[in-house]
């Protein structure tokens, strides 16, 4: 049982517990954006981020409580572990457990020194790509009570790189269901509601992580997860943003440069444009055939048909193949395997 008891705590019971670890929430925000507002405190002894958001649709609290105790339930190495929410007028507040480290966006572009990275080397970007697939994976088919998720917040920003092993971790994972966001085809709140047939709000996603059926109609389902996740492998291999804008001085406009563009390109072309695209702070040193799979792994996942996108499991399996071939091509050159990394500023 979790230090805030949601077997026991009903959501009503855990708004005083969230007001006073946050002086009323008028505590400084750990950080903010245009979807939310995080606080890091302390509760029981035990530091947590707590984030406030904006429910999409009014739930009931009995149905908030099932979808919170059935999300609690759920435990994976990959996976930050939601502790407890509450809600006050149009807001819920989330609990997760806080975990030191620094966002993926950050560590492949730092923005105080671009040239530097903590993740130098292919093996650490594949052990990324591993400890992602594998936690998705999990909210995908195995997470509490037979339940099915969508995930529907992947992307690089919401990848959480640990700073003493350099692991990855998904943040926010039950976002979707909590705030309002997935509801089942007829709006219930039944064991099935998180399924991949789910249907999302009206909701601003992320450029450059939305597939193109979400952007077309509004709707989520684990296809639209396994796009941007095929959108972050591209982005482990190449180091580059999913979408940026550069001036083009000769046309005096931004130009728009597409992360999954560019992969297409350079397939496309094939040869020696692939050692021209990838990371070049890993200084050549890489699995060739590896990094090729991993870009034609990542442009499966990114097929504007979420037919022909492979099942996460699929996906989880393929980059744990990909990760040992890896691991035995580091060690048949005498590179390290293991991990241990300062992600203080440089």
């Amino acid at each position: 049982m979790n230090i805030l008891s949601p077997h026991s705590l009903s959501i009503a019971q855990q708004t005083p517990l969230f007001r006073k670890a946050t002086n009323n929430f008028l505590q400084k925000p750990f950080s903010s954006s245009s979807s939310s507002v995080s606080w890091r405190c302390s509760l029981r002894g035990k530091e947590l981020i707590l984030f406030q958001r904006k429910l999409r649709r009014q739930i009931e609290s009995p149905e908030l409580q099932q979808r919170l105790l059935t999300i609690c339930r759920s435990h994976h190495s990959s996976v930050i572990k939601l502790l407890g929410a509450t809600t006050s007028g149009n807001y819920i507040y989330l609990a997760y457990e806080y975990v030191h480290g620094a966002n993926l966006a950050t560590c492949l572009r730092n923005p105080q020194n671009p040239s530097y990275t903590v993740l130098s080397s292919w093996l650490s970007r594949m052990q990324i790509a591993t400890d992602i697939a594998n936690g998705l994976d999990y909210i995908h088919h195995c997470s509490g009570l037979n339940s099915e998720f969508v995930h529907n917040h992947i992307k690089s920003l919401s990848i959480l790189v640990t700073e003493d092993s350099l692991n990855a971790k998904i943040c926010h994972f039950g976002t979707a269901e909590l705030c309002g966001e997935v509801v089942g085809k007829e709006g219930s709140s039944s064991k099935n509601f998180g399924r991949s047939n789910s249907k999302v709000m009206k909701i601003e996603g992320t450029r450059g992580y939305m597939a193109p059926e979400f952007q077309a109609s509004g709707l989520t389902t684990q296809k639209c997860d396994v796009y941007a996740f095929g959108v972050v492998i591209l982005e482990l291999v190449s180091g580059e943003e999913a979408l940026r804008y550069v001036f083009d001085e000769g046309g005096g406009v931004y130009k728009r440069i597409s992360v999954i563009e560019r992969a297409r390109e350079v397939m496309a072309v094939g040869g020696g444009e692939l050692r021209k695209w990838v990371d070049k702070r890993m200084k050549d040193s890489y699995p060739v055939e590896v990094a090729e799979k991993m870009l034609l792994l990542g442009l499966e996942c990114v097929d504007d048909d979420p037919e022909k996108r492979p099942d996460m499991g699929l996906v989880d399996g393929r980059v744990s193949r990909l990760y040992l071939e890896s691991k035995n091509w580091a060690e048949k050159i005498g590179l390290p395997t293991d991990f241990s990394v300062s992600m203080a500023p440089r």
